[in-house]
């Protein structure tokens, strides 16, 4: 029998999906929940356990994880009669990928307590690729000792595990991770589009600036997506533009100023309002297209 900590994990989109497979690989028992039926029968196929209901999922597990797109999801999954908190055993340790406002964190944390369960706050970064390749980086908040418990488990997923703070301290870095991108990526687009209307050729150039200090994780993960306009889904703008409301407003109650984040959040509200919402944030190249009078 497996010496490993029994696992329960609620959500399994694009993120949740490669995680939980990375968990299964690794030796873990992994019963999963979600909304979608294909996603359960991919958990099963790939050796896990697909549950009824998040109940039956949590009901055995030493480490429940959760990874849903945004506050809303993570208050309605963990309270009420059907949630997690009501069906975790007393000592479970609660490990919340998801990315969402620190408050929603720290209340969570002080609801789990209650009832005798532990919560860290991890979300993190690195897309789609980052999860299939289990090289995320994951901003942890909480306490030492549950940290150092669900470190092993958070290794298999990601490569650079880091303790932030208390509760709530992972999701302030998140924050501050998804204003980095969100610039990085508009800096990006803006000079591919300058690129093309000068006539260079774009790969070459794309190369060449990866390769000095204008190089970046965004540039070398979205430059195929730019050169082949291929917006698939690895993060949603859908889900950037929530990111970006939860630092303006963090931002905001502490007093600090986005001058270049503000800008950029109402360029990703925009693309949102095209209709593009669906698309993945290296779309935002789209939106500077159309502001230089291309038709998209």
């Amino acid at each position: 029998m497996s010496t490993l900590p029994k696992v329960a994990w609620i959500g399994l989109g694009i993120m949740g999906s490669p995680m939980s497979e990375n968990l299964i690989k690794a030796g873990y028992q992994v019963t999963g929940f979600t909304l979608e039926q294909e996603k359960l029968d991919r958990l099963s196929a790939a050796g896990g356990t697909a549950a009824g209901s998040i109940a039956e999922a949590v009901r055995d597990a030493d480490v429940v994880v959760t990874m849903v797109p945004a506050s809303p999801q993570v208050e309605a999954i963990a309270y009420g009669p059907d949630g997690i908190l009501e069906n975790a055993k007393s000592g479970a340790l609660l490990v919340d990928m998801s990315s969402i406002t620190p408050q929603t964190s720290v209340d969570l944390a002080k609801a789990a307590k209650d009832k005798g369960i532990r919560v860290l706050d991890a979300p993190v970064s690195g897309g789609e690729a980052g999860a299939v390749e289990a090289v995320l980086s994951i901003m942890v908040g909480g306490e030492q000792a549950d940290f150092d418990e669900a470190r092993p488990l958070l290794e298999t997923l990601g490569k650079t595990i880091v303790l932030c703070g208390p509760h709530g301290s992972g999701q302030t870095v998140k924050a501050a991770n998804q204003l980095i991108v969100a610039v990085n990526i508009q800096a990006c687009a803006e000079a591919v589009v300058f690129l093309e209307k000068s006539g260079v050729d774009l790969k070459a150039a794309l190369d060449v600036l990866n390769g000095g200090l204008a190089g970046s994780t965004v540039l070398t993960r979205k430059k195929d997506n730019f050169l082949d306009r291929d917006f698939k889904p690895g993060f949603r703008i859908d889900l950037h533009h929530k990111d970006m409301g939860i630092v303006t407003d963090a931002a905001r109650n502490v007093g600090a100023a986005l001058p270049v984040g503000a800008v950029v959040a109402q360029l990703v509200a925009s693309l949102r309002a095209q209709g593009d919402g669906g698309l993945d944030h290296s779309a935002l190249l789209r939106a500077v297209e159309r502001l230089s009078g291309a038709q998209v």
